[in-house]
């Protein structure tokens, strides 16, 4: 795989995703968020990472404010550590870190083992690996696991590559939804 080559698509995507109007963003938004919620239902997870997203990924947040009144659902937020990040408790407040990424304070409990894994992406290269923004840390993260959670990739738009642009280390989808 050509470095240039993931560069390039990561960059067409990102142009794609930023073109979304205001309308169609939204709705789009909408109808993710019901799948991904019907998909959590059916996969009877209980506990459950989702993302704080920023301005181009699928606005996950009603899910998160939906799962938290459930009973047995624990919801679990990234939360930057070195490079890579540590899972833990969705709670308000959140501050802007780095990347201007939000993410609530830290917190000392150990998250449990987490079932299901809601992943934001940029796109998809032809064998469902991840593109992200390029700094790595989703990879790192499930890399670093003694366990493998399902994951689902999630994005407003699909971007899918006809071409194999991951590594090795790059993750895999079990699951990709879209609008």
């Amino acid at each position: 795989m050509e470095k240039n080559h993931k560069s390039d698509f990561r960059k067409s995507c990102i142009k794609k995703l930023k073109f979304s109007s205001g309308f169609s963003k939204y709705y789009k938004n909408k109808i993710v968020v019901k799948k991904l919620e019907k998909f959590i239902k059916d996969s009877e997870s209980n506990n459950i990472l989702l993302y704080i997203p920023m301005d181009i990924e699928v606005d996950v947040r009603p899910l998160i404010n939906k799962l938290r009144k459930i009973k047995n659902k624990n919801v679990y937020v990234p939360y930057m550590q070195g490079d890579s990040f540590k899972i833990i408790k969705y709670r308000l407040p959140l501050y802007t870190k780095k990347f201007g990424i939000k993410e609530p304070n830290n917190s000392f409990f150990k998250a449990a083992k987490i079932d299901l894994a809601i992943v934001p992406i940029v796109g998809v290269d032809s064998i469902a690996k991840r593109i992200g923004f390029g700094k790595g840390m989703y990879d790192r993260f499930f890399g670093r696991l003694t366990y493998k959670p399902t994951l689902v990739f999630t994005q407003l738009t699909l971007c899918k590559s006809n071409e194999i642009l991951s590594c090795d280390h790059d993750i895999q989808s079990d699951y990709i939804i879209t609008s």
